[in-house]
């Protein structure tokens, strides 16, 4: 991508969390690969967002990452570690980062219900929770212990306004000092949430960057367009005629 004007210039004096490698994943039954020689690096104080339709790679990709499904070429190092080679040690590493004692477990699980304004759930059983408090929860799990990557696959999907609000703010207090990765359908998530984007489409990566240096590229304004039916106007017209006390115009 180096010298693509689609590829923002890769962010300097950042620490780098993630790096993912020529990385092809191809199922049996397809001939399409899933995911098609993707390459980008993620850095640590960053959220990047996968953006994308139906069908994109996006979760692909991150269940690739998360240990999920073997690559069928290439490969990702997560803070050094190889997911090919190295998987043992990674699923470790995450293990040993929840290793909260009870003060400072207590301390966070407060922080969290706090942000995410579930304090009167906190004696819920999860199972009992909605659809919305059950993706909060999620995000909240996902986060606690100290987690160095947080990988969230559309975690604002079929998420009412409020709840999906919550879910915003969560990630933006917490993303100091981890890597965090998501993948959304929305362009207003990824650019309010989002560090970088990334827009993927038949598995290939075609652009990258911060949102104004996307919207400077492609952005070419808005459109507006206005359909006036008359006869739903002179209904109105009929209405309006009717309450000030005048008998209704007759059309034919």
């Amino acid at each position: 991508s180096e010298g693509n004007p689609f590829f923002e210039p890769e962010p300097e004096g950042l620490l780098m969390g993630v790096s993912v490698q020529d990385l092809v994943k191809v199922y049996s039954k397809s001939s399409r690969s899933a995911v098609d020689c993707f390459n980008m690096n993620f850095y640590e104080g960053q959220i990047t967002s996968f953006l994308g339709h139906n069908g994109a790679g996006k979760t692909t990709t991150l269940s690739i990452l998360t240990g999920l499904f073997p690559p069928t070429s290439g490969t990702a190092y997560i803070y050094g570690k190889d997911i090919r080679t190295e998987m043992d040690e990674h699923i470790l590493f995450y293990s040993l980062l929840k290793g909260r004692d009870r003060n400072e477990a207590e301390k966070e699980v407060e922080n969290m219900l706090k942000d995410l304004g579930l304090p009167h759930k906190r004696d819920e059983e999860a199972q009992n929770l909605s659809g919305g408090m059950q993706r909060k929860l999620s995000v909240a799990m996902a986060f606690v212990g100290g987690s160095k990557v947080v990988i969230l696959d559309e975690p604002t999907s079929g998420v009412d306004p409020y709840s999906r609000r919550s879910i915003w703010d969560l990630l933006l207090k917490n993303r100091t000092g981890r890597t965090v990765i998501l993948s959304t359908h929305h362009m207003d998530e990824a650019g309010l949430l989002s560090d970088r984007v990334a827009i993927i489409s038949k598995g290939k990566l075609h652009c990258s960057g911060s949102p104004l240096f996307l919207k400077n590229c492609f952005g070419v304004g808005f459109y507006l367009t206005l359909v006036r039916h008359m006869k739903d106007q002179r209904k109105k017209e009929v209405r309006e005629t009717s309450v000030k006390g005048k008998p209704p115009q007759k059309y034919h």
